[in-house]
């Protein structure tokens, strides 16, 4: 797979450290971590990652408008997570269940982001 910059929307500081240095284990980059829905949106403008990693429940917002609000400017792969009971709504997305392992992030991140090579 080809290495992503990748923005990770995610309001726990320690899971997007984590987060991050999983990803650049595994070849990614992280251009930006964020932990509001407005943030997200702004970093995503600013960075234009090749993927987004994004928490649904923001202290400061929510994942699924942020990801609404950036999805207006175009087409972008993004992987959802949660660690609540899972809610309706995005039946076609992406949704990793907190916590997962590194083989479960490898082949969301190949699902979201193989049909757009």
């Amino acid at each position: 797979m080809t290495a992503l910059s990748v923005l990770i929307v995610e309001d726990d500081a320690i899971i997007g450290q984590l987060l991050a240095e999983i990803l650049e284990d595994m070849g990614h980059m992280v251009c930006a971590i964020v932990a509001t829905e407005d943030e997200a949106v702004a970093d995503a403008m600013r960075h234009q990652p090749g993927l987004m990693l994004v928490d649904l429940n923001l202290q400061e917002g929510d994942g699924i408008s942020a990801v609404d609000r950036i999805l207006k400017n175009g087409p972008k792969p993004y992987v959802l997570m949660s660690g609540a009971p899972m809610r309706a709504g995005r039946p076609s997305a992406t949704v990793l269940r907190k916590p997962f392992s590194e083989q479960d992030l490898a082949q969301a991140i190949q699902r979201v982001v193989a049909p757009r090579s």
